[in-house]
């Protein structure tokens, strides 16, 4: 579960140390007063996209630490055990820095890892539920996403892909050889040509930078030695007054000295270093002066090899350091050509077979879903039917062409079809939901799926939109009851939801000086009351909406 948050510098918040509690916590307060804030903290922990723009004014970073407690995460642990990463301890920290220049770091129990590395171990602890959660369920790929995912289809998934994604290269590859037809043997002999030309010209060897190097090396020859000379005879080698003679002389007249001013000797100890390291380093200089001359006739061949170089790139519209490359693609297209009449049948079995296997797995996992939509059918119906729709059915269906072309997410075609009334047939949900009830029916889905989960922290931002009154305190119970064997946090606008929560945190803006400041404060039974009063929409708190917010936090305790 999500132990602790820790903030600092981000947006409007300029510090902030958060615990958590296990069960439901619920996080209130006015609009814009920050809540989306603390969402931001927790996905740019979690591995989301970050830029300077999130750093609160007057900061050079901002810093975001998760600390969660691992266990009920088996799955963490073992991931973490896999990488290297544990520290043997029941708890985990995530850290995510984000300097001014845009730059940012993460850290998994203090190592450092890449964004990949976090959002997949991330994956394993928490998980976020948008408030525009209806709207994605609109989407196909996201209808198949929750029935994959009520399946456990995530490794069936990933082996037809993998077929799907060797097929279509076979597929490529054959299509490709059977298009160019009578176009091979011209482009064999112009590949012949291409190559011929290239390997003549030793490309094949071609170190471009190095090349490049020993031109200019070459070119300058003259200057480097006769800077390096004149430096040198500054540093060591002049008859009279360079460097290491004058610092030797420093030594000498300094030693008379250091008998009558003993703390002269740690700086003539330097002294004596400069001496040793000054000659040393003009020792190697001398080394490396001798290496270079001028060598007018090599000049000349690199000058000449250069400009081949530069107009065989032109030539072939690649950059000079690309030439080694392309001459490797150009034999590997020309090895295809010359075996393409002995393996174009070779590749069509090929293809053959891979599509067979795709079709298998597919069916497989079509069954799969099929098998996974009467109990997810079940299960969402039963909670949407307590959700405030008696009357709705809910159905998966799952479409299939009678010859299609391998997909990656297998032959189905997902539709969640709805019924929300009495005797109306099932049509599309995009088709016959309201604002309403897709809130309800996703809220449900949400819910629903829970117990398949690996994940120990479930967050909900605002997905109760759209949903009032007693429909409203339904859900504060399922998220409370969903709270009694995974950490639920809901982000929510609802008095009926916020007085199921078993612990409440308020987001409050303010200022300090010219700067808006947010903060969380976790609230006592008596803050409660206030705030629940608040979202039931009294401006002057009277007796009576503070008894009815009392008396909503009673009853949420004692649904529980």
């Amino acid at each position: 579960m999500l132990h602790a948050i820790s903030i600092r510098d981000l947006a409007v918040v300029d510090r902030l140390d958060l615990s958590l509690e296990p069960g439901f916590t619920v996080l209130t307060g006015e609009t814009g007063a920050g809540k989306s804030i603390l969402l931001t903290a927790l996905g740019l922990a979690l591995g989301d996209r970050a830029d300077s723009g999130c750093i609160r004014p007057g900061a050079q970073r901002a810093e975001v630490s998760l600390t969660f407690l691992l266990q009920d995460a088996a799955a963490a642990r073992a991931w973490l055990e896999e990488q290297a990463l544990s520290e043997g301890e029941e708890e985990c920290i995530l850290r995510r820095i984000v300097a001014a220049d845009g730059r940012s770091r993460a850290f998994i129990n203090g190592s450092p890892v890449t964004l990949q590395t976090l959002q997949e171990f991330s994956q394993l602890l928490l998980e976020i539920h948008g408030q525009h959660a209806h709207v994605q369920l609109m989407k196909p790929q996201e209808q198949r996403r929750l029935l994959d995912a009520a399946a456990g289809n995530d490794d069936i998934l990933a082996t037809v892909q993998s077929t799907f994604k060797q097929w279509r290269e076979a597929n490529s590859r054959l299509e490709g050889l059977e298009s160019r037809g009578q176009e091979r043997q011209g482009r064999l002999e112009l590949l012949g040509f291409q190559l011929e030309e290239l390997e003549t010209s030793d490309i094949a060897g071609l170190d471009y930078a190095a090349l490049v190097e020993e031109h200019d090396r070459q070119a300058h020859a003259e200057k480097i030695i006769e800077i390096a000379q004149r430096e040198l005879n500054v540093l060591y080698e002049a008859d009279t007054g360079s460097v290491v003679e004058r610092l030797a002389q420093a030594n000498r007249g300094l030693n008379e000295l250091k008998g009558w001013v003993p703390d002269f000797e740690a700086h003539l100890v330097l002294l004596e270093e400069a001496w040793v390291q000054i000659k040393e380093a003009s020792l190697g200089l001398r080394r490396e002066v001798d290496r270079h001359e001028a060598d007018p006739a090599r000049l000349s061949l690199l000058e000449d090899r250069l400009s081949e170089v530069h107009r065989l790139a032109r030539k072939h519209q690649v950059r000079p350091e690309g030439l080694a490359e392309h001459l490797e693609a150009l034999r590997a297209e020309r090895e295809l050509l010359v075996g393409s009449g002995e393996t174009s049948e070779q590749l069509r079995s090929e293809v053959m077979a891979l599509e067979a296997e795709y079709r298998t797995l597919s069916q497989t996992l079509s069954d799969r879903r099929v098998k996974a939509a009467a109990g997810l059918e079940r299960d969402v119906m039963v909670l949407v039917h307590e959700l405030g729709m008696p009357q709705a059915r809910i159905a998966f269906q799952l479409l299939r062409d009678e010859n299609p072309m391998p997909r990656p997410y297998g032959d189905d075609q997902i539709e969640i079809q709805v019924s929300a009334n009495l005797g109306m047939p099932l049509r599309p949900l995009s088709k016959v939901a309201s604002g309403g009830e897709l809130s309800r029916i996703s809220l449900a889905l949400q819910v629903a799926l829970t117990g398949g989960k690996s994940v120990s922290t479930l967050i909900f931002d605002e997905v109760d939109s759209g949903i009032g009154g007693g429909v409203a305190e339904v859900v504060g119970q399922k998220l409370r009851q969903l709270g009694a064997s995974i950490q639920v946090l809901s982000v929510t606008h609802l008095p009926q939801v916020a007085a199921q929560g078993h612990q409440h945190l308020k987001v409050v803006k303010g200022m300090v000086g010219e700067l808006t400041r947010t903060e969380v404060q976790t609230l006592d039974r008596d803050q409660r009351v206030s705030e629940i009063a608040r979202m039931l929409g009294g401006v002057v708190m009277t007796p009576q909406t503070l008894a009815h917010a009392r008396e909503m936090l009673d009853h949420g305790a004692w649904a529980s």
